[in-house]
């Protein structure tokens, strides 16, 4: 990205640059959230809670609409992974690091079926969050706003980087986002070490988006 530009120009260019990764997913009879591309094979990236017991529907930029395919999913990390069968994805790329905290982030998705929005914050605190296995998992507090809608979207950097994946909002004006590191691991363990297909019907606590 060019920071030579006003602030105005350079997130104009982040917006174009982000937006065609961000995708539409139905995976409630009523009701939406957001996904990303995560690579040109036509791997998609969620949340748990987004899927929903049904199979989701995944709508791109260009109002192409694909029935996925529930590669895996994990309600201990809040994460699942599609599939589709389309061609000319624009994947987005995991930033290389965790954000710093004060560093400025740019939260996408569709809030309140507003869609393809885009929201600012900074970085609020990297804390640890432990699931229900004991796992302690790292996840990005931030003052981006968020709302029904914006689950399973990304949280990137000025790069475009994904640093996170909004999951909830805590407190009522702080967002919690799923680590990049964490949606790495879970990808790569999904479609290179056959993660099982976890089914059960979770309940959805009423802070998650």
């Amino acid at each position: 990205m060019n920071f030579n530009g006003t602030f105005t120009q350079v997130i104009s260019d982040l917006v174009e640059q982000v937006m065609p990764a961000l995708v539409i997913v139905r995976g409630h009879r009523y009701g939406a959230g957001a996904g990303i591309v995560w690579d040109a094979n036509g791997l998609i990236l969620t949340n748990n809670h987004v899927v929903g017991r049904h199979t989701p529907v995944v709508v791109l930029q260009n109002d192409g609409e694909y029935e996925s395919r529930l590669i895996a999913r994990d309600p201990d990390v809040d994460l699942a992974l599609l599939s589709i069968e389309a061609a000319g994805l624009t994947p987005l790329k995991p930033a290389p690091e965790s954000p710093r905290v004060g560093e400025m982030v740019f939260a996408f998705g569709h809030p309140w079926g507003q869609r393809n929005t885009v929201t600012r914050g900074i970085v609020s605190a990297l804390v640890s969050a432990q699931n229900r296995r004991g796992d302690t998992l790292p996840v990005i507090r931030s003052d981006t706003p968020l709302a029904p809608g914006n689950s399973g979207g990304p949280l990137v950097n000025a790069k475009g980087e994904v640093v996170g994946i909004n999951a909830m909002i805590v407190g009522g004006d702080q967002s919690v986002s799923i680590a990049a590191s964490v949606a790495n691991d879970f990808v790569r363990k999904a479609i290179g070490n056959g993660v099982s297909v976890n089914k059960r019907a979770e309940p959805v606590p009423n802070d998650v988006i």
